[in-house]
């Protein structure tokens, strides 16, 4: 029976406003790829990102253009000679490791090698702000064992020092989106080791980061837009110790599996990621956050509402996707 493929744009709103360095949202609008094969279906969803160059049209268009060649019987494995990486090609891949999943009656833990799955324990995210309006925040998240904190401007320092007074108990990851500059990151960092910070992801941008292979590493550095995929690796060794996988760089779970294991030879430590979506981009995630020394995967908790089903959360434990989610 002949493959048919739907491509959807959703629009989820946010809980209040996700604010970054780079500026505000209140909304997630993600890409939702659907195939399908007589009774069975597999989903994948992606968010376009404009620090990429990628927009809801632009990504439904790329999806578009593999529509024949799926139709042809392209699969997984012909999409890295098919579309480059990035959001599109994370949609597709995981809609097809969904589907394979489907028609296989076999999980995609178990079609991958990851089984069995385990529960995790994600960060959870306070945006960038006002320093009281940040220690407010951290204060409200002060039970949890893991805060990400969206850094990036003036007086950093004191915005880590306040978060880090208003969650004593909590470990912390400090994400300046590359909103560091050469003249304060070192000063930034070293406020970030007085406070007990665990991890700084990308503090400076991406393309401008060489001091980062002639200063101290008080507290560990971790790439984050200067890291997409497997090949991009060796030109990190001796600037960063650690990179943050997410599906939307990598174009799906295929490359993000691939890059995670090449990233624990070369001796880098792993975080693994997402932007803000629904709890379908975040699934197949999970599968290679089991291996991950961070995981960052509270897109949902961020939404005022999710999708049904989603993935249980308890506090900052999230559970493996069931098959009627993804997988």
């Amino acid at each position: 029976m002949a493959l048919k493929m739907e491509i959807t744009v959703e629009r989820w709103p946010i809980a209040g406003t996700f604010t970054i360095s780079r500026g505000s949202k209140t909304e997630a609008a993600v890409v939702v790829c659907i195939l399908t094969n007589g009774d069975y279906a597999g989903r994948g969803e992606c968010v376009p990102y404009a620090r990429y160059g990628e927009s809801l049209d632009s990504v439904c268009a790329e999806i578009e253009k593999l529509r024949d060649a799926l139709i042809n019987g392209a699969t997984r494995r012909d999409l890295s000679t098919l579309i480059s990486a990035g959001a599109a090609r994370n949609a597709i891949d995981c809609a097809l490791w969904d589907l394979e999943a489907k028609r296989s009656g076999m999980s995609v833990a178990d079609l991958a090698g990851a089984s069995p799955l385990r529960d995790l324990t994600t960060a959870v995210t306070i945006s960038f702000g006002d320093t009281q309006a940040m220690a407010a925040s951290a204060r409200a998240f002060a039970d949890r064992p893991l805060i990400k904190v969206k850094v990036g401007g003036e007086n950093d320092a004191e915005r880590i020092r306040a978060v880090a007074e208003a969650a004593p108990s909590s470990r912390m990851i400090i994400d300046a989106n590359e909103g560091w500059t050469n003249d304060n990151i070192v000063e930034n960092m070293l406020a970030a080791a007085k406070a007990g910070v665990v991890l700084i992801e990308q503090p400076l941008p991406a393309g401008n980061d060489a001091i980062l292979a002639s200063i101290p590493h008080p507290v560990p550095v971790c790439a984050d837009e200067s890291a997409h995929g497997t090949d991009d690796l060796h030109t990190l060794l001796g600037r960063y110790d650690s990179i943050n996988i997410k599906l939307d760089k990598t174009g799906g779970l295929t490359e993000a599996l691939r890059m995670q294991k090449r990233a624990r030879e070369l001796g880098f430590g792993i975080m693994v990621g997402c932007m803000v979506g629904t709890s379908l981009a975040m699934a197949p995630a999970v599968l290679v956050a089991q291996d991950a020394d961070f995981v960052d995967l509270d897109g949902p908790l961020i939404l005022k509402d999710d999708r049904k089903p989603g993935l249980v959360f308890n506090g900052s434990r999230v559970s493996p996707p069931k098959p009627e989610l993804w997988g």
